[in-house]
Order: structure tokens, then C-alpha cells, then sequence
């Protein structure tokens, strides 16, 4: 299995992402036709989300008194993906809130006739003070690194 951080990094292959991290299906993630099984998407997502979160300085659970819980998450399905086959998951901030941001995450299939669509997905992050405790204002720090890599207002 290749790393889930490897090929990792800023990219301006398909704008508006600037960031994406490639990883490969592995054997648990198929079903027995060799075919990614939808509940296994979401594993795939995060190795993304989390390699652009260690890009951007960011600890991947989140800042202390603002750790990371997703609070909704949607995929839509394009195409399936295949055992050993090489994903590139691309994955940007568009929008950041007081105690939150909202992550647009796209999958696509490498090799063959060329990248292809596999999977489009939105989650809302919150940020929270502990595990169970109420939203917490996002530090400064995270919101500027944030804002200047995407080119968004830090507001």
C-alpha cells in the first residue's frame, strides 16, 4: 500500500484545488467483485483532508481547544474505483466559519485512458474546546494558514 500522505502537495492540475494527496485502493477497501465499497470512500477522503491539514501546519485532529468533529459529510458516487488502482484526492477550504470550515474533497482514478471522476464529497468541520463540548472559535493561526493558501478572506 503506498502511504496515505504519499505524492502529497500543493497542485494546480484541477482549480479551484490547490492541494492533493494520492493514495492506492487497497484489498479491505473492495468488495468480492474487486470494487470499492461505498462505506470505504470515507477512509479515503480523510487521508486526503489529513495530508492537507499537515501540509498547511495544521495537527490533523485539529489545534488544542479546537479539535476536529465532522458534523455532516455528502458523496456523490461517479464511477467506481478498482482494486490497486492509484487515487488522486483533491481537497480545498471554501468556506470558513467562527467554529467552522467546510471541505469540497474530489476523488479521480489515475492510469488508464487518464484521470476519470470517482467521487465528489462535501463535509462541515467543527471545530469543538473537547470531545462533547460546545463549538470552539477557530485560532487565529489555523484561520490565517487556511485563508492564504486558498486566497479567502481570513475574516
Amino acid at each position: 500500500m503506498s502511504a496515505p500522505h504519499a505524492g502529497a502537495g500543493p497542485t494546480d492540475r484541477l482549480p479551484p484545488f490547490r492541494f492533493s494527496a494520492r493514495s492506492r485502493v487497497d484489498i479491505a477497501d473492495t468488495d468480492l467483485g474487486a470494487v470499492v465499497y461505498y462505506g470505504r470512500y470515507p477512509l479515503h477522503i480523510d487521508r486526503g483532508v489529513i495530508a492537507y491539514r499537515r501540509h498547511l501546519g495544521i495537527p490533523p485532529l485539529g489545534p488544542e481547544g479546537h479539535l476536529f468533529v465532522v458534523r455532516s459529510l455528502r458523496v456523490d458516487y461517479a464511477s467506481p474505483a478498482r482494486f490497486d488502482e492509484e487515487l488522486e484526492v483533491f481537497a480545498r477550504v471554501g468556506e470558513l466559519g467562527r467554529s467552522s470550515h467546510t471541505m469540497a474533497v474530489r476523488i479521480e482514478r489515475l492510469g488508464g485512458e487518464g484521470p476519470a471522476r470517482v467521487a465528489d464529497a462535501q463535509l462541515v468541520v467543527v471545530g469543538v474546546a473537547a470531545y462533547g463540548a460546545r463549538p470552539s472559535r477557530m485560532p487565529a493561526s489555523m484561520r490565517g494558514a487556511i485563508a492564504a493558501f486558498e486566497g479567502l478572506e481570513p475574516g
